[in-house]
């Protein structure tokens, strides 16, 4: 029971955090993504560490928020797309560096560093592009939208586990995940769906709801990835820093998977 408080007052905290940082304006979400970004870098290198390998934790932290803020100004047409080139002796610059290093794992730490440039920065880069319209003009609705339907999907599916799960989803990665889970957090989402188009009109019921299913299933897929990476090193948690959570990847693991999806869907809708 304490755990469940703890748990729910936490959430709480984080949802008025998140909403309150993405709704203000672009500054403060801008602030609030670099900040998310860093956390989950940190925490997954630090993973990596854990089984004796040694990425270039500062390095590639610095890189990936340089790829989020990259992508902020290019969205804000405050610099061009060339600053992308640089990408190539970045990349480059890694395996110069592990070169120096004299590490007994080279190329699983060149491959860790990148990794965690890829599967957490560049993911979230994609929030960006679906905060500025075309007029330039920033506009949180369809981010908000993104977050209440991730949240009320991995509360429901929490709820409907803990109440009625019976039938494993993926015993071997994850233990906990039940059909009932997955199935009842996908129909309460469809629900979450209808409300969200009534305040959020850029996208009809419809889409919302095909958005919600999408983040149903590849959300679950995204949990369990990160729970393979965290049973592999014999991990619980991938931190500690949000009480009755764990840490920033354990509460935006769906996202890594979601966003760019989310984003990849609304160029063929809007």
């Amino acid at each position: 029971m304490n755990n469940l408080i703890q748990r729910t007052i936490t959430g709480i905290i984080l949802l008025v955090i998140v909403v309150g940082s993405i709704a203000f304006g672009k500054i403060s979400f801008f602030i609030l993504f670099e900040l998310i970004i860093i956390g989950a870098m940190y925490e997954f290198y630090s993973l990596a560490e854990k089984k004796k390998f040694n990425p270039l934790k500062i390095y590639g932290i610095v890189i990936g928020a340089m790829v989020f803020a990259a992508n902020y100004f290019y969205v804000n047409d405050l610099i061009g797309n060339k600053v992308f080139l640089a990408i190539i002796p970045v990349i480059i610059s890694v395996f110069i560096i592990e070169l120096y290093r004299k590490s007994e794992y080279v190329f699983v730490n060149i491959g860790f560093t990148l990794l965690g440039i890829l599967y957490i920065a560049v993911p979230f880069s994609f929030a960006n592009y679906i905060t500025i319209s075309s007029e330039l003009k920033y506009s949180s609705n369809l981010l908000l939208g993104f977050f209440f339907l991730t949240w009320a999907y991995d509360t429901l599916a929490y709820v409907f586990g803990v109440s009625f799960g019976k039938h494993r989803l993926f015993e071997r990665i994850s233990p906990k995940k039940s059909w009932e889970g997955f199935i009842g957090g996908t129909v309460s989402g469809l629900g979450v769906a209808y409300v969200i188009s009534i305040f959020f009109t850029e996208l009809s019921f419809l889409h919302w709801a095909v958005l919600s299913v999408i983040i149903a299933v590849f959300g679950t897929y995204g949990d369990l990835v990160e729970s393979s990476f965290k049973r592999n090193i014999d991990q619980k948690d991938s931190g500690n820093i949000l009480p009755g959570h764990g840490g920033v990847m354990d509460r935006f693991d769906a996202v890594l998977f979601t966003l760019p999806l989310f984003y990849v869907y609304l160029q063929f809708v809007q």
